[in-house]
């Protein structure tokens, strides 16, 4: 059976930084959590697959963060001294519920100390949400969490098989990423698919076999 949810663990270092590198230099800064950072808010902001999950579930690694995603339960929301780092995901998802939640806890850690580092996929001013708290998100720093190219994604992918000792044929890269899905951490996952299949099937990663592994990717999915 074809297994691509085994994720790597995310990481500020396993980051690929492309455009973003005044991004994670500034991220850094909340590493270790207890820390307090020079910028209490951050809010992150782009298209689906830029990465900004990656980067909040990495600095969530740290003691003293936790990770908040848009449908967290209840008690989540509440204020704890004992955390340092609140991490946000996906803010424009945030339910009636959660965005009076979240303007609580904003006003809490402004008050009492902490940091929140928040995501979604438009920037502030644009997210259709309670207008004190898109004001809130605005307050502190805003970055645009910029995808890579597709040339980045391939010279990415080269440097990860070459590091693995995976041969690729040309080509099989800039099919797979115009035929599977595009983010970093599905393509990533091909990648190791594909040289398990290969060491399977005892043949080399060519076209054809990407081909196959797609094929039975696809054919999983329907089941």
């Amino acid at each position: 059976m074809l297994d691509l949810g085994a994720a790597k663990p995310q990481t500020l270092e396993n980051f690929i930084v492309g455009q973003n590198r005044e991004l994670l230099q500034l991220l850094q800064d909340y590493l270790p959590a207890a820390r307090q950072p020079r910028e209490p808010f951050v809010y992150l902001w782009g298209e689906a697959g830029a990465g900004k999950t990656h980067l909040l579930r990495a600095l969530a690694t740290a003691p003293g963060s936790r990770y908040l995603p848009a449908d967290a339960g209840e008690d989540a929301w509440r204020y704890d001294s004992e955390i340092r780092l609140y991490l946000v995901d996906d803010c424009q998802a945030l339910s009636a519920d959660a965005q009076i939640a979240v303007f609580a806890l904003f006003n809490q850690i402004r008050e009492n100390g902490g940091a929140m580092v928040s995501a979604g996929d438009a920037a502030p001013a644009a997210l259709a949400l309670r207008e004190d708290l898109r004001t809130r998100l605005g307050w502190g720093l805003i970055y645009q969490v910029h995808g890579l190219s597709d040339d980045e994604k391939i010279a990415a992918l080269t440097r990860a098989a070459e590091s693995r000792g995976i041969s690729l044929s040309a080509g099989v890269l800039p099919y797979l990423i115009t035929h599977f899905r595009r983010d970093m951490p599905s393509l990533s996952a091909m990648l190791d698919a594909l040289d398990k299949y290969s060491l399977e099937t005892q043949r080399p990663i060519t076209l054809p076999l990407l081909r196959s592994l797609l094929q039975l990717e696809a054919e999983t999915k329907t089941r």
